[in-house]
């Protein structure tokens, strides 16, 4: 899985979404639900065969489907409430298996490690330029 997340891929945008929350109303720009997202998708690609059956349908319908709460509920059967508290759920699942193992995180550092090692390639004479490359590509498929 090749992710931008943490590239700076990520295009800037001015609006607000207002956000309801128990205390009161707090702003959260697009860009924040954003990288929520992107961050969350990453995670999901890493840890998706460690959540329950229940929790990969519903994470996959809302954030790589773009399904609303509404219509996973009505898929389902069942309440927009209980569809929110299984996706939360499963985000802080997520959340908890990065934090223990880290592989999302390695992963975005490897990326960048291979990217300088990429432009370091370019003052390597012939031969020695394209074996490096060469195993860079490597190192890229093992990814």
């Amino acid at each position: 899985m090749t992710s931008s997340f943490g590239l700076g891929m990520i295009v800037s945008v001015v609006h607000a979404v207002k956000c309801f929350t128990l205390t009161g109303v707090s702003t959260v720009t697009e860009d924040g639900v954003l990288l929520k997202t992107n961050r969350i998708n990453l995670l999901f690609d890493f840890y998706e065969k460690l959540l329950t059956e229940k929790q990969q349908i519903f994470m996959r319908l809302y954030f790589h489907d773009d399904y609303s709460l509404g219509e996973i509920s009505t898929e389902f059967g069942i309440s927009r409430q209980a569809i929110y508290e299984h996706i939360k759920r499963a985000e802080a699942v997520l959340e908890d298996y990065e934090a223990k193992l880290g592989l999302a995180l390695k992963h975005e550092q490897r990326a960048l490690l291979l990217e300088k090692l990429t432009g370091l390639c370019d003052g390597l004479p012939g031969e020695r330029k394209l074996e490096a490359v060469s195993l860079i590509g490597r190192l890229n498929e093992l990814d």
